[in-house]
């Protein structure tokens, strides 16, 4: 009898060790709404443009691994002076990105993203000149555990060609109305795989891009999470 109770008492706990494992990978899994928004602005922040950067989002296994063109222009992106900048301001941006493992230094001598002043002893951030194919990505797919997030994304183009150089003298002589052209949307190889007019909006070219899912690039980006809340990107694939 003694026996019985034991093993009743041992798959009792078994059970209940087993049932909060479980409720606790429910939970972590649960992603919340401003998880999202918080995921898509700070991916925003580091995809780039493919005429400046090779690659908007370019595949490594470890942050310093980075192609150097991507990590200082992502920098740049994000710093909010463009004039007399320190080094030290440089890598305290780099490490506020690509958080505290972040291990490259800026060139004393300068680079293509940032010129080096002697005189001052500091940096400008050099001009960027863009196309007219925007680079744009959509979130597909996010998988959390604990501290970490695997975010799969879409990415696409923009192409804005077809837009008239005078768009905004014709809305303002239109009393306001928006302006239609075509707008292609093409994958990361150029590749035209559907057309929409200015007038849908991104509602639409976002459903079309959906629709046609297998017909984009995707990519998988490894996020952490720190105890603070702020993310940092470890690994793209």
């Amino acid at each position: 009898m003694k026996k019985l109770v034991v093993i009743i008492c041992i798959l009792l706990a078994i059970f209940i060790g087993m049932y909060i494992n479980q409720r606790n990978q429910i939970s972590s899994a649960k992603i919340t709404a401003e998880e999202v928004d918080n995921i898509e602005v700070y991916i925003t922040n580091i995809y780039m443009w493919k005429e400046v950067t090779g690659e908007a989002l370019p595949k490594f296994q470890d942050i310093n691994d980075a192609p150097d063109k991507w990590i200082w222009e992502v920098v740049k992106k994000n710093i909010e002076k463009y004039e007399g900048i320190s080094s030290e301001y440089i890598q305290e941006t780099a490490k506020k990105i690509f958080g505290p493992s972040f291990a490259k230094q800026i060139s004393q001598s300068g680079n293509t993203s940032f010129e080096y002043q002697p005189e001052e002893g500091k940096y400008i951030a050099t001009n960027v000149e863009l196309d007219t194919e925007n680079d744009k990505f959509l979130i597909n797919n996010i998988q959390k555990t604990k501290q970490k997030y695997e975010v799969e994304i879409l990415e696409y183009l923009e192409d804005y060609s077809n837009e008239p150089e005078d768009v905004i003298a014709q809305e303002e002589d239109n009393q306001g109305q928006q302006v239609e052209f075509d707008i292609p949307i093409k994958n990361i190889n150029g590749e035209q795989i559907f057309k929409v007019k200015s007038t849908e909006g991104q509602t639409k070219i976002l459903e079309e891009v959906k629709s046609n899912i297998d017909k984009f690039t995707t990519k998988k980006l490894i996020i952490e999470k720190n105890d603070d809340g702020n993310l940092y990107v470890k690994k793209v694939e």
